[in-house]
């Protein structure tokens, strides 16, 4: 197992930059000029400022050149500079990334637990009435829109009823938690500020929710399926002859198995989040890579988008080498292409 995940993260940076290329050639080939972004719409017209601003920023050069150049600076970390904050790319993702982790790992907790508890209750009374609710959670979850389902649980407990704060990762007059990890519920916890941490959790609970129900929807169906077909085995059978509890049975025995081909689902939904949590960051003024990535899309900040689109695609090949190390922990008799431990 060590060789194979060497090897894997040995491949990781060349993956990358064939991400990068293709990102930045795509990111030239609109119609669309990215000067927009940087001068406005009054100085458009004078040549001068035009001039002085292509010169700025290398559009001057042709397509070639600024590969060239962009690929040279990659290679040692820069990531360029936003045409429309004027800050790193890379500072830029910095500060946002916690909020984008922090929302994504409460909705994950809340869309695993959630879904393999639902799995469990639904393959466990199957065709009964908790089978029933349980895939009609799970159906509403997955097929509503996640923007429809953000405005209105925004609306009915945050204007309506007043249970739950408004947009954003803490109040407007609160001062964020001081720490180095960025989390606000952590940071809050670690500082003592117990207060802190109830407001920064209670601005996670609805976008966590809107997120996780999503993800609950796919991985209650999927355990669902995976135990059924994992109940009907030999050897659940025997474990049940020999008097072991149903408890014991479901969770030691079948669920083991059964979340085999779950952990891919977990992977990708995981990786998903981080970048594709878009409108559900837009709902609620969260400011994460979401947010960040939509904003960089309107103005043409083509450092930006390549560098939001190396995040995401960063986060997809090490969710993959985590879900193929989780299958060694979930099942050790799978392989890994010759590699030994």
């Amino acid at each position: 197992m060590t060789r194979y995940i060497v090897r894997r993260l040995l491949a990781m940076p060349l993956l990358l930059l064939g991400v990068a290329t293709a990102a930045f050639f795509l990111s030239h080939v609109t119609k669309a000029d990215p000067l927009s972004a940087i001068v406005s719409e009054r100085q458009m017209n004078n040549p001068e400022v035009v001039a002085a601003a292509k010169a700025r920023w290398g559009l001057d050069r042709s397509v070639p050149e600024q590969y060239a150049i962009y690929i040279g600076n990659l290679l040692q970390g820069d990531l360029g500079t936003s045409f429309r904050t004027r800050m790193p790319v890379a500072d830029d993702i910095r500060a946002r990334l916690p909020a984008t982790l922090e929302l994504v790992l409460f909705a994950m907790v809340f869309g695993v637990v959630g879904g393999v508890a639902l799995g469990i209750a639904a393959a466990r009374w199957r065709d009964t009435m908790i089978d029933h609710a349980a895939r009609l959670v799970a159906l509403i979850g997955s097929s509503m829109p996640v923007f429809w389902t953000g405005l209105i649980l925004l609306y009915v407990f945050s204007v309506a009823l007043g249970w739950l704060p408004g947009p954003g990762r803490i109040d407007a007059r609160a001062v964020p938690p001081a720490g180095a990890t960025g989390f606000y519920t952590l940071d809050a916890l670690l500082a003592g500020d117990f207060e802190a941490f109830l407001k920064a959790l209670s601005h996670l609970v609805l976008p966590a929710f809107v997120l996780g129900w999503a993800v609950m929807g796919v991985i209650s169906r999927l355990v669902r399926g995976s135990m059924l077909d994992v109940l009907e085995q030999d050897y659940i059978r025997t474990a049940r002859a020999k008097g072991a509890g149903e408890r014991r049975v479901l969770v030691v025995h079948a669920l083991r198995n059964a979340m085999i081909p779950t952990l891919t689902i977990i992977g990708h939904s995981f990786a998903y989040l981080i970048t594709g949590a878009v409108l559900t960051e837009t709902i609620f003024a969260w400011p994460g890579v979401g947010s960040y990535a939509v904003d960089s899309a309107r103005t043409l900040d083509h450092p930006a988008i390549i560098g939001v689109t190396l995040v995401g695609a960063a986060a997809f090949l090490l969710s993959n080498l985590a879900t193929d190390v989780a299958y060694a922990v979930f099942n050790p008799r799978i392989g890994f292409g010759g590699a030994d431990g």
